[in-house]
C-alpha cells in the first residue's frame, strides 16, 4: 500500500496546509497561529489558566510559555479567581480582544469559502467521518 493512500496521510497533509494558511494571516496581524487560536478560546469572563491548553489540544508546558509571551505583547492579563484563590484566570486587553476579532473573521471567512465550495450533505459526512476517525485515535 502506497502511504499516500491512507487516511492519515490526506489528515496530515490537508492540516499542514491549513497550518501554513493560518500561520502566514496569523504573521501579517504579528501573530503565531497557536497564539491566535488561544485568543479565540478565552472567554469573555475570563478563562482558567489550566482549561485552555486541553481545550486546544496542547501541553500545559507549552502553554505556560506562550501565555507569558502573549502577557508580556499586551494581548492578556490575569487575575486571580474572586472564589478561588487557586484558580487563575486569564483575560484578554483591549488589544487582545481587537486580535481575538480578527482571528475569529478570518476563520470564518474561511469556513464560507468552504460551505461555498462543498455540498452540505458532503461536509455533514465529512464532520461525522472525522470525529469518528478522532476517537479511534484516542482508544489506540
Amino acid at each position: 500500500m502506497d502511504l499516500r493512500d491512507t487516511v492519515d496521510y490526506h489528515i496530515k497533509a490537508t492540516w499542514h496546509s491549513l497550518s501554513r494558511m493560518y500561520s502566514q494571516i496569523a504573521s501579517e496581524y504579528g501573530l503565531s497561529q497557536t497564539t491566535g487560536y488561544i485568543l479565540i478560546n478565552i472567554e469573555r469572563e475570563g478563562t482558567p489558566a489550566t482549561k485552555i491548553a486541553p481545550k486546544i489540544g496542547m501541553e500545559p508546558t507549552s502553554l505556560s510559555r506562550i501565555l507569558k509571551n502573549m502577557d508580556d505583547k499586551g494581548l492578556i492579563y490575569r487575575e486571580g479567581d474572586k472564589n478561588d484563590k487557586r484558580v487563575v484566570r486569564i483575560y484578554l486587553t483591549k488589544e487582545g480582544k481587537e486580535k481575538k476579532k480578527i482571528a475569529k473573521e478570518k476563520i470564518i471567512e474561511f469556513n464560507k469559502k468552504v460551505i461555498e465550495k462543498i455540498k452540505p450533505m458532503d461536509l455533514k459526512t465529512f464532520v461525522k467521518v472525522i470525529q469518528s476517525i478522532n476517537e479511534l485515535s484516542k482508544a489506540q
